[in-house]
């Protein structure tokens, strides 16, 4: 097989697995993402192809389809694996800035259903930021912003007060 062809076969299942996530078909995604990622193994070393750039974009969306099957830890697992390339070259107002922010937000809804709610805390903090800084047209802003706002919310009220940052009483009065 071609290399042209090969990218093509994988940019096609990347595409299926991003239309399926949005049906709800999640089960199938998740095999069109796999599919994609493993397509362009097949491509030689010798032809230029940013194998790490298209499995960000790949694990992205498995993050997010894992969140919603509620495997939290291989949620996890994909979006620590997309935001090791997205953080170094991510472009945000750039079409993947959607995928990164997708990964941000996979991976603190993973984080706080597995019981790391400090560190989900400061992802929905940084997915926010991301989407405020984010210039351009972006579907579903209003929602994403709700959505962050809610978890941000519900964690602060389930997180234990910080009781080293209290004062003592008799502090008020001095």
């Amino acid at each position: 097989m071609k290399p042209l062809k090969e990218v093509a076969q994988a940019y096609m299942a990347l595409g299926e697995g991003e239309r399926k996530r949005k049906e709800g078909v999640f089960g199938e995604a998740v095999e069109d993402y796999r599919r994609a990622m493993e397509v362009t193994r097949g491509i030689p070393a010798e032809e230029v192809f940013d194998h790490d750039g298209f499995d960000a974009l790949c694990h992205a969306g498995l993050s997010s389809v894992f969140v919603e099957l509620s495997r939290y830890e291989d949620g996890l697992v994909s979006a620590e694996l997309a935001l090791k390339y997205f953080n170094r070259r991510g472009e945000l107002h750039e079409a993947e800035g959607l995928h990164w922010i997708d990964a941000v937000l996979s991976r603190a809804i993973a984080l706080a259903r597995t019981g790391k709610q400090a560190e989900a805390l400061d992802s929905f903090r940084i997915a926010g930021e991301m989407v405020e800084e984010r210039k351009g047209e972006m579907p579903g802003r209003d929602e994403l912003r709700a959505k962050i706002e809610s978890n941000i919310s519900m964690l602060r009220t389930s997180m234990p007060e910080d009781r080293s940052k209290r004062k003592a009483w008799w502090e008020f009065w001095s």
